[in-house]
């Protein structure tokens, strides 16, 4: 389907330009969000006589999206999760978890403004994009951990899973058998056998001597 852009379109277009779509993406994201409309003649007219009022509210939000991107680019958020020790997460940090955690430190983003390719399945320090305006964008980091002290030890630039990997093999050694050859198992001291005792057919015969 060809639709006219009203907006900048990342790796589409910008305002004014036709571009040839599917079907599907115009129905249910461009079109019904007011991003486009359909390629047809009506359509250019109403596009051309509007183009102005267009374009200068555009300016107007990018305005708006450049003033509130100062306050959140560079900004770092910090969720605590349950994970196992291989630090994956049981569960996944999602566009939703981030958009309420950003508007919990006072910043005003959607859902639909968080660029995440898929969710954060994993500990660690992770770098998102938050895209405040089509021509807007700014990055954030998010700091998942087990717990706060977890969150300040990444926050530092630790790897937290690397360190605790080295504290678990810490303290486990193998016996060394310095005359062993390579890949041969270190030999048990031999054990101590007792005397064996004299049979009896011998021990009779020596008292039958005696005796004699």
């Amino acid at each position: 389907m060809d639709v006219i852009l009203l907006e900048r379109i990342e790796k589409l277009g910008a305002i004014g330009d036709v571009v040839k779509v599917k079907n599907g993406y115009a129905r249910n994201f461009l079109l019904p969000n007011g991003k486009a409309l359909r390629a047809n003649e009506a359509n250019r007219k109403v596009f051309e006589t509007n183009r102005e009022k267009i374009e200068a509210d555009n300016a107007q939000r990018r305005t708006a999206a450049e003033k509130d991107s100062k306050s959140i680019e560079g900004a770092t958020i910090e969720l605590i999760r349950q994970a196992s020790n291989t630090g994956q997460l049981y569960g996944s940090v999602s566009a939703r978890d981030l958009a309420e955690a950003l508007e919990a430190d006072g910043h005003k983003v959607g859902r639909n403004n968080i660029v995440l390719d898929r969710p954060i399945k994993a500990l660690g320090v992770h770098e998102v994009r938050v895209s405040l305006h089509p021509e807007v964008a700014v990055m954030i980091k998010v700091n998942v951990a087990r717990s706060p002290e977890e969150a300040e030890l990444q926050a530092k630039g630790v790897d937290v899973m690397a360190d605790m990997f080295e504290k678990d093999t810490a303290g486990f050694t193998e016996d060394y058998d310095p005359n062993a050859e390579p890949g041969e198992i270190a030999a048990d001291a031999p054990e101590t056998t007792a005397p064996e005792a004299a049979p009896a057919e011998e021990a009779a015969g020596e008292t039958t001597d005696d005796e004699a």
